[in-house]
């Protein structure tokens, strides 16, 4: 059974306001006397990290391979998080971007420097959440032809988890706003077939070797190979509003790897089809999320929602029951199209109390109490 572990980021913001609040230093600090150790020492007994802005705060799941595990991690985490913010006056919020205006400040550190100096405007307005997933692999030569056979499906994962449908005070108009902005970064998004792990490492040398990028984690590609750990990182996907969901996209995710595994075992060629056109999935992905029309991952042309989303897991379904996680999808999925993803909560929240002070403050509450 492959392991899966998620990272999650969130929002750090005042309990009433619903501001974002720059507490990272904080928060962490507060996680490492949770845990016992001096503040800053660089070697956290915790899930906790910063991210780029001091209004966020990163964290990871450790690897499993139940996803009732892993829900439980997802839930202890969220509530380990929320501990240690309230101890530094915040509260914290799986929302993938501020509803509220926002002048996000970055976080200390010579990386952090280099990314606000060599990207101006695009890091300093990157106040975007993200949820990542990991799943286990063999070899990078398995994790490139999991990449390679993997692309046209990631769009519909960015459908579903989408959460951010406010932006600087405003509507957007798109379900995942936070996909728009970071794909502002000049490395982030689709990727070309690779064909081998060779030519997938002679890639991100060549992109190192222009000087634009610092190093191998500004790879930002919608999957990648870890530079870290023996997995395939899936980063497409908003951070989620219900704990359940980030278990759903792993599960998914999972079953994801595992196909496209099993086709380059048994010899199958990748889909040819074009970074311009997966682009556009990912566009019209950002843009609907489950409200709206995608482009199914097989035709390339305009399906409902409900149908894309069931079309990926029919690809996927004898992975899940194989992994025994067919029935936790399925209820999943039926529960994400009826009631919709954090974008279709956060504009009902909207119209229901009219501010988005108010949208921010319940987020923090369905962030707080859900469990997966």
């Amino acid at each position: 059974m492959r392991s899966v572990g998620v990272e999650e980021e969130l929002l750090l913001v005042h309990a009433r306001s619903g501001e974002p609040l720059a507490l990272a230093g904080a928060v962490l600090a507060a996680a490492d006397r949770s845990a016992g150790q001096p503040s800053g020492d660089g070697a956290p007994g915790h899930a906790f990290e910063r991210e780029l802005q001091k209004e966020q705060l990163e964290f990871a799941t450790k690897p499993v391979t139940e996803m009732g595990e892993l829900g439980d991690e997802v839930t202890r985490c969220r509530a380990e998080a929320g501990r240690h913010a309230a101890s530094a006056g915040a509260v914290v919020a799986a929302l993938a971007t501020s509803p509220l205006p926002a002048r996000p400040s970055l976080n200390a550190g010579k990386r952090y420097a280099w990314l606000g100096e060599q990207f101006g405007l695009t890091a300093q307005e990157q106040l975007t959440c993200g949820c990542h997933v990991h799943v286990s692999v063999e070899s990078d030569e398995e994790g490139v032809a999991v990449l390679d056979r993997i692309r046209p499906w990631l769009s519909v994962l960015t459908a579903m988890s989408a959460n951010s449908p406010f932006w600087q005070g405003q509507d957007s108009r798109y379900a995942s706003y936070r996909s728009r902005v970071w794909n502002r970064l000049p490395s982030a998004g689709p990727t070309d077939v690779f064909g081998s792990a060779d030519r997938y490492h002679e890639q991100v040398r060549a992109m190192l070797d222009t000087g634009v990028l610092r190093d191998e984690g500004m790879i930002y590609f919608d999957a990648r190979l870890s530079a870290t750990y023996p997995t395939v990182e899936v980063r497409v996907a908003d951070v989620c509003l219900e704990a359940s969901t980030p278990v759903l996209l792993a599960a998914l995710v999972r079953a994801l790897v595992e196909t496209a595994a099993k086709a380059w075992r048994e010899g199958d060629p990748p889909s040819r089809v074009s970074t311009d056109l997966l682009r556009l999935a990912a566009w019209q992905a950002g843009r609907s999320g489950v409200d709206g029309p995608l482009l199914h991952p097989e035709t390339m042309r305009e399906a409902s929602a409900a149908e894309v989303v069931q079309a990926l897991y029919a690809h996927v379904r004898e992975a899940l029951v194989e992994s025994g996680d067919d029935e936790r999808v399925r209820e999943g999925v039926a529960g994400l199209l009826e009631g919709g993803n954090g974008a279709r909560i956060q504009r009902g929240l909207l119209r229901r109390h009219g501010s988005l002070a108010s949208v921010v403050t319940q987020c923090a509450r369905i962030t707080s109490d859900s469990r997966a």
